[in-house]
């Protein structure tokens, strides 16, 4: 008999008799005449409650089951009498695949956060973290489905590579094995921080791009908004200015957390109930008010004059910190809102100039809880300024060689931004460590698995 899965049970309308689940036991309890059993098979967070009378023939090791065990279970499925689940199964046989050791470390309902980082290999087996990793599967799907929607074209960007293109030197170096032998490719290269430069390249060729993968960045940090590995989504338009730009992000992040909220109810509501009480009203913040728009120095201006108590001091021509970000999205705006128009010293060499001289067209979009969610710019398409900001940086332009050449060959505005995949999680989540929406966290001494 073919597997049925269990979300696939759950949301049946009428009873197809005999069916074959696999999966792992949740809880069990019982007595000599009959066995509950609550079976997870990791497709939805609720469970199947399944029933084993003492007449089969393995009854004496069903009596056995531990949690964690995995089992595959043929039954009829019934209307259940038991409130909050519609159906459930009258096993007719039950086939241990393997029984869980006392050991198994998921016994009590709940864990700390902390607890399960350590064993990472078994927390997708717990209810939050079994929708934190459904969601995630479905938010990637739903990204591609915006841009597919949009005519975007998907660009695999290399993850080796010579280019800097946040000047921040904050790169893992890529080495050869063999001893004495390190520049593998004739010179020094890294895992990327961005597919952005590459991505350029393919926007002033068809059009409208974007990539979609793991990058890396060698910040000795252990805060809970960073890991040295993570996802970014990043688009990539020809023929598009700063104001389009921050347009597209306000149009990306409504049509992820309406997907999430539509198409991942059952999850999206242990997140709201459990998790963060605050959420739904955050949710429909996104969802319902236009984001802010304001300038750098305006931000500069607002948290001068609110008196609050910084750890880090305001001062113009320095970066936003976490807690001025914040305040600015949770207290103030009280929604999500766009910077632009930083200093020039603090932004990377790509930027456009605006024609003040002193700032570049650079946007990031802050929201609550979290601080900042996208970091985009218009592009500098004019190769003349190009250059003079690579002079003032101390870029090699021989490094860079391709990248300019783009500015000789019919070159055109063009603007893109950077979404950190997994604080978009974080916000339409409410889990406040970036730790708890990727699978294996990559962090500063720790690579176990």
């Amino acid at each position: 008999m073919k597997r049925t899965k269990i979300n696939g049970l759950l949301t049946l309308e009428k009873i197809p008799g005999e069916v074959l689940i696999k999966g792992w036991v949740r809880t069990k309890r019982g007595s000599k005449e009959f066995s509950f059993m609550d079976i997870n098979d990791g497709s939805a967070l609720k469970n199947i409650q399944v029933i084993a009378n003492n007449d089969l023939k393995n009854y004496s090791d069903i009596e056995k089951i531990t949690t964690g065990t995995s089992v595959a279970v043929t039954g009829q499925l019934v209307e259940s009498p038991g409130k909050g689940q519609k159906w459930e199964i009258q096993a007719s046989d039950i086939e241990i695949i393997n029984i869980a050791l006392e050991s198994y470390p998921l016994q009590k309902k709940r864990h700390s956060d902390e607890f399960l980082r350590t064993i990472a290999h078994l927390r997708p087996r717990t209810n939050k973290y079994g929708a934190v990793f459904r969601l995630r599967s479905e938010m990637m799907f739903a990204s591609h489905k915006f841009y597919r929607e949009k005519g975007f074209r998907y660009l695999t960007t290399p993850l080796i590579t010579g280019a800097d293109c946040e000047g921040a030197g904050e790169m893992f170096r890529v080495t050869s094995p063999e001893p004495g032998k390190e520049n593998f490719f004739g010179r020094e290269s890294n895992l990327t921080v961005s597919g952005q430069l590459s991505a350029e390249m393919f926007a002033l060729a068809l059009g409208d791009v974007y990539t979609f993968g793991p990058t890396f960045r060698a910040e000795n940090s252990n805060t809970s908004r960073h890991v040295a590995e993570f996802w970014m989504l990043e688009p990539e338009m020809a023929f598009c200015d700063l104001k389009e730009n921050m347009d597209h992000g306000e149009e990306l992040v409504k049509y992820l957390t309406r997907y999430a909220m539509d198409e991942c109810q059952e999850d999206m509501e242990l997140f709201i109930k459990f998790v963060d009480k605050s959420l739904s009203k955050r949710i429909d913040t996104i969802l319902n008010t236009k984001f802010g728009r304001i300038s750098y120095t305006e931000a500069i201006e607002i948290l001068l004059k609110s008196k609050k108590k910084f750890e880090f001091k305001v001062e113009y021509g320095t970066d936003l910190q976490s807690e001025h970000e914040r305040f600015l999205a949770e207290e103030y705006f009280k929604k999500p809102v766009f910077l632009t128009d930083y200093p020039k010293e603090i932004k990377p060499f790509y930027m456009r100039m605006n024609d003040d001289g002193k700032t570049v067209a650079a946007v990031d979009l802050l929201v609550p809880g979290i601080g900042e969610l996208i970091g985009g710019s218009q592009r500098e398409e004019r190769l003349d300024v190009l250059e003079k900001r690579m002079d003032e940086m101390s870029l090699s332009k021989k490094d860079y060689w391709w990248y300019l050449e783009s500015r000789k060959f019919g070159s055109a505005p063009h603007s893109g931004f950077g979404m950190g995949f997994e604080r978009f999680l974080m916000l339409i989540t409410g889990i406040s460590n970036i730790r708890d929406v990727i699978p294996f966290p990559r962090t500063p001494g720790s690579i176990d698995f």
